[in-house]
């Protein structure tokens, strides 16, 4: 029997261990997509207990209203093991809903939150004992010493002592980014941390609060806003203020990526309907984000910022509970629009210009990889960035030990894996970065099994390559950092 959790986690032959341990282990960390606040990388929050870490939940902003911040793959889990909503989003002291997270953790087997925060417990606090409910005590008490009195625990210090090199956040085009601006002029702050550029709202005119939204971009931007043209003039100066903070990519969450090789003049039927509160048609809708999309795409080309684009997800579908508790508080699952047609659409109009920017797909079902997979093979000519067009690493309910897997196989398989630019958090916790490293002892295993079944040769230096690539490097020539 195997060692739980050893030195040696998922690194099942003797080639992966070598490549973990001497290549991928110690390469610092990119983090290209996050959603972590950059106020609290400048105030160096210092945590009061492990719960508000792990958990988040409830909380008021400055103006008084309340709000639900957290890790929803925690709530998620908590839920499913029969734990009520007041020790998840409530009030509940924060010692009751940590012991119910660690019982419904012992529940969870095949479910990768267990090792995500095994490897968190082992690196930051030293613990390696399971977690569960009779051993939440111990943990609690071990990981709140060294929050409040370790150096090493307080934001900085995680960042730090994870060895992360680079943070993407993720912004709206109308903030002030003034925290960005507070890191960039704090010589000790030695992470690189920058804005993405992420125009959810501008792209939702069929959802309510588009008309507010409009009149807000318009007042930040100083662009009188009357339509499709005029918006993407507000939202150029929006990007280019971004850029100058270190933006390198923006990011899309966009149900369906639609492409209907809209005008102007299509686009604004929708504007204008919104703007009069009136109900927007699907086709309408469609017309303004193709249009939208197709501007938006030509920007990031012209200043050298990827695109991200994350589809496929269906949010807030419990009515009940997002009248409650708002988005991202755990009611989303996988949808199953097929966008290949618009995929195909948005990238052959912007290559035709040659504004294709650098673009990265994921989907939320696995059912499209090989699909994304082969249209993006069909988007790489004239580049001298390799792999410009790639499939994103295995995001959200697809970041498991068999979702990753599945993912570099089916980028072996269609494309070309040393390229890839690798792992993200996608996180709202600042100990996630261990997600980084659950990938590598992955990605580490997958190559060493190619290689010990004979399918690839036993070199020493494209082994070397192709690891520290996909861990480090490759992200860093994409990223131009």
């Amino acid at each position: 029997m195997k060692e739980y959790m050893g030195e040696d986690f998922l690194l099942q032959n003797e080639t992966a261990k070598h490549l973990y341990h001497t290549y991928a282990e110690e390469l610092p960390i990119i983090d290209y997509h996050c959603h972590i606040p950059p106020q609290e990388i400048y105030e160096d929050r210092k945590f009061e207990n492990i719960a508000q870490v792990w958990l988040g939940g409830h909380m008021k902003r400055a103006d008084g209203t309340d709000y639900y911040f957290g890790d929803h793959y925690k709530w998620r889990l908590m839920r499913c093991n029969g734990v009520s909503e007041e020790y998840i989003t409530g009030d509940k002291p924060d010692r009751e809903r940590f012991q119910k997270f660690c019982e419904a953790t012992e529940m969870a087997i095949g479910n990768p939150i267990i090792h995500w925060c095994q490897l968190e417990l082992k690196k930051y606090f030293g613990y390696t004992k399971p977690i569960n409910g009779a051993n939440a005590q111990e943990i609690w008490d071990i990981c709140n010493e060294k929050l409040q009195n370790d150096p090493k625990c307080t934001v900085r210090g995680l960042v730090q002592s994870s060895n992360v090199a680079f943070v993407g956040t993720t912004d709206d085009p109308v903030d002030s980014l003034e925290w960005h601006v507070k890191i960039k002029e704090d010589p000790t702050i030695q992470v690189k941390v920058c804005p993405s550029f992420r125009p959810d709202k501008a792209l939702n005119v069929h959802m309510d609060g588009f008309d507010s939204y409009m009149k807000q971009l318009s007042e930040v931007a100083g662009v009188e806003i009357n339509g499709a043209d005029s918006c993407l003039k507000a939202l150029e100066k929006r990007l280019l203020f971004f850029v100058s903070l270190g933006c390198k990519a923006s990011d899309h969450g966009i149900e369906e990526i639609p492409y209907t090789g809209a005008d102007a003049a299509k686009a604004d039927v929708a504007f204008k309907k919104a703007m009069a509160n009136e109900p927007v048609s699907e086709q309408e809708r469609r017309d303004w984000q193709s249009y939208l999309m197709e501007g938006l795409g030509r920007m990031y080309h012209d200043n050298d910022v990827a695109m991200q684009l994350h589809y496929n997800a269906i949010r807030n579908t419990n009515q009940k509970f997002y009248e409650k508790y708002g988005a991202d508080t755990g009611f989303d699952a996988m949808d199953a629009h097929n966008c290949v047609h618009g995929i195909q659409g948005l990238l052959s109009c912007l290559t035709y210009t040659n504004q294709c920017p650098k673009t990265i797909l994921y989907s939320l079902n696995p059912s499209d990889m090989d699909l994304v997979a082969t249209i993006s093979g069909c988007f790489q000519c004239d580049s001298d960035v390799p792999s410009r067009v790639q499939v994103g690493a295995a995001w959200w309910f697809n970041d498991t030990k068999d979702g990753m897997v599945r993912h570099l196989q089916i980028v072996g398989r269609l494309g070309s894996l040393g390229n890839f630019i690798g792992m993200l958090t996608d996180s709202r916790s600042f100990l996630s970065y261990t997600r980084h490293e659950y990938f590598r002892r992955i990605l580490c295993n997958q190559v060493g099994k190619w290689v010990e079944d004979g399918e690839y040769p036993n070199d020493e230096a494209a082994l070397k390559k192709i690891v520290e690539g996909i861990c480090y490097y490759n992200a860093k020539r994409y990223f131009g950092l």
